[in-house]
């Protein structure tokens, strides 16, 4: 019975591909980046290659390697150590990328056990003269996961003959120096990244559903940031396929399907009489889809990314919680409106088409410059397949190299993408030990050598070779890079911290500022202290001048003086200072005693005119003698 089951299944996953085999306008477009051998010169030029569905590609970068064809195991098929072979590098030297042969064993294992011996890069030449292809992985058991997910270098095929052309001119012992550039890889026409992931709801496939969980998750903070800010559009997409008509009311059709045989899934256990079935992997894809578009409506496309995680999270199949009271609880914590999801689902038991799941086998379709979705997960940047694996740095730097340059936003700068450039000789930029400062920046594109911003000063230069601060605060760097020093307690410095690039030797000091000032000797130079009775003794940056006897020098005149002179000018200018208190307070004495005298005076007057008109309170009625009759 169980060689009767998987048979059965064989036979109807066989009609299901062939019922979605591409039509006459569908294809698949093989992704490749620009191969081009710099020497020697008899085959100097641009080749093609097509890059590998597994490894790390550099999208947006470039690497420059020499090529080596080992003299053993040329298939790359066994592990190089069991030959004493190594491909690492030694300092200063060119990265090694590896030529190895197709056949005998996956892609994939070639280019893990050349990534072993320290290979840089792989290229596989074909063995048969035919179109390129893509390098996919095998079908994971256990052993081929563990060393698919650790591949981190890039990969690509090459074509027989030109395959053919490397193996001679290093046979007759030329270098082979190549270049290989996934800057055109992804194109990058303006300041916004259109990408989309063609996924599955289904964590019962093995390493493909583990490995496609993982990278949602990691994923998920760093493409809502790119989604809220405007940077990115996303979308989501779930392969579906149909059933041939002649199947349509057969037991497989009617449990991987929905809506009569239209919109069929793998049976997620691969047995048609246990566990979950194919049209439960259908209506989650659909729901998540319906998801995404309600998100969509209310300006919050990056939810999607929640529901999806958190469904991974709380409604496992081990666990039998794929369903869909599950789901619901997923969405109600999520404040999504779920009447508009499931009214976006329809009814999948009706004879018609669904408007949502016709969309996603219609796009499946190739269109433009990007062919068929044929593997899952697929990545789609800017309408291009990625190819490679399928981890967040990876995909981060395929998504950066999507925008225009100069556009990028600032987690395309984060250290997730970085190319780790700067590690070895700094990237051959400028350096300051002493601060540790440097203008060797990593980003997804590469290294790039651009004087830095520390501490809010900013470095002016070539970024190369030189890098000086300017600007306010620059003598907190490093002392401007000038020169500082200090003795005996007390510090000197060349820094002028005046918003210049300047560096001056301060006052008692002579050279360039920057390497060296020295010490002025102003005693032999009779710079100072040149009266008869000094005597000159020099001091690190200063002078010291003294007087013989009781002679005082006055650093002012260059002079010196005696101490009596100085003494009793001192005695005179305290009797000035006595004379003239004393004038001030007989000065203030007189102003108080005039100013009573005449204020005595002016109440006196005042009351002799108030008394002619009226009488006052201290005084007899005064006799008015105006009236008075004269005999």
């Amino acid at each position: 019975m169980k060689k009767l089951r998987r048979s059965t299944l064989a036979l109807l996953l066989g009609f299901l591909l062939l019922s979605v085999a591409p039509s006459s306008m569908g294809r698949f477009v093989v992704e490749k980046n620009s191969l081009t051998v710099t020497s020697p010169e008899k085959i100097k030029g641009t080749y093609d290659s097509a890059i590998g569905n597994f490894g790390i590609p550099q999208y947006g970068g470039s690497m420059a390697g020499s090529v080596v064809y080992p003299k053993d195991n040329q298939k790359g098929c066994k592990e190089f150590d069991e030959s004493g072979i190594s491909f690492k590098s030694k300092p200063g030297a060119l990265p090694t990328i590896v030529l190895l042969d197709r056949g005998s064993c996956f892609f994939a294992l070639k280019v893990w056990n050349a990534q072993k011996a320290g290979a840089s890069a792989v290229l596989v030449a074909d063995d048969i003269e035919e179109n390129l292809i893509t390098m996919d992985t095998p079908e994971e058991d256990g052993s081929s996961a563990k060393y698919i997910e650790n591949i981190t270098i890039p990969s690509a095929l090459i074509e027989k003959s030109f395959g053919i052309k490397l193996k001679d001119a290093i046979s007759g012992g030329d270098m082979v120096n190549v270049n290989l550039d996934w800057r055109e890889a992804v194109p990058h026409p303006d300041d916004r990244v259109e990408y989309e992931l063609w996924t599955n709801s289904n964590d019962e496939c093995g390493v493909k559903c583990d490995m496609l969980m993982e990278f949602v998750k990691d994923f998920k903070g760093a493409a809502q940031i790119l989604e809220k800010g405007g940077y990115t559009q996303f979308t989501p997409h779930y392969i579906t396929w149909y059933c041939p008509q002649a199947f349509t009311l057969s037991k497989q059709c009617k449990s991987q399907c929905i809506n009569h045989g239209r919109y069929c899934a793998p049976d997620p256990e691969q047995d048609f009489s246990t566990g979950y079935d194919g049209k439960d992997v259908v209506i989650e894809n659909l729901r998540q889809l319906c998801v995404f578009k309600v998100a969509n409506e209310t300006k919050k496309p990056w939810v999607w990314w929640d529901y999806v995680t958190d469904f991974q999270i709380r409604c496992p199949m081990k666990e039998k919680k794929y369903n869909k009271e599950c789901a619901d609880a997923v969405i109600k914590s999520l404040g999504l409106d779920l009447k508009k999801i499931e009214k976006c689902m329809g009814d999948p038991d009706a004879d018609s088409d669904n408007p949502v799941l016709k969309e996603e086998q219609d796009a499946q379709v190739g269109k433009g410059s990007r062919g068929d979705v044929t593997i899952l997960p697929t990545l789609v940047v800017n309408n291009r397949q990625y190819r490679g694996k399928l981890e967040k740095g990876a995909v981060m730097k395929a998504i950066c190299s999507g925008f225009e340059e100069t556009t990028e936003p600032a987690v395309c700068l984060s250290s997730d993408v970085e190319t780790n450039e700067c590690l070895e000789n700094n990237g051959g930029c400028w350096k300051d030990k002493a601060a540790n400062i440097t203008a060797c920046k990593d980003t997804f594109r590469g290294r790039v050598c651009e004087c830095p911003l520390v501490d809010g000063v900013q470095f002016k230069g070539d970024g190369y070779t030189t890098c000086e601060a300017s600007g306010p605060g620059r003598c907190k760097i490093n002392n401007g890079g000038c020169w500082h020093d200090a003795r005996n307690g007390h510090a000197f410095s060349a820094c002028l911290d005046d918003g210049h690039v300047k560096c001056q030797c301060p006052a008692g000091f002579k050279g360039d500022g920057v390497k060296n000032c020295e010490d002025i000797d102003e005693c032999k130079d009779k710079k100072a202290c040149q009266c008869p009775e000094c005597s000159c003794t020099n001091t690190w940056g200063s002078y010291d001048c003294s007087c013989s006897g009781d002679l005082l020098y006055i650093r002012d005149h260059d002079a010196c003086i005696s101490k009596t002179a100085s003494q009793g000018g001192k005695s005179a200018w305290a009797a000035f200072w006595v004379i003239l208190l004393g004038l001030v307070v007989a000065a203030a004495g007189a102003y108080l005693v005039y100013k009573y005298r005449i204020r005595s005076y002016m109440d006196s007057e005042i009351r002799a005119i108030m008394a002619q008109y009226m009488p006052l309170d201290s005084q007899g009625e005064v006799v008015n003698h105006v009236n008075d009759e004269r005999a």
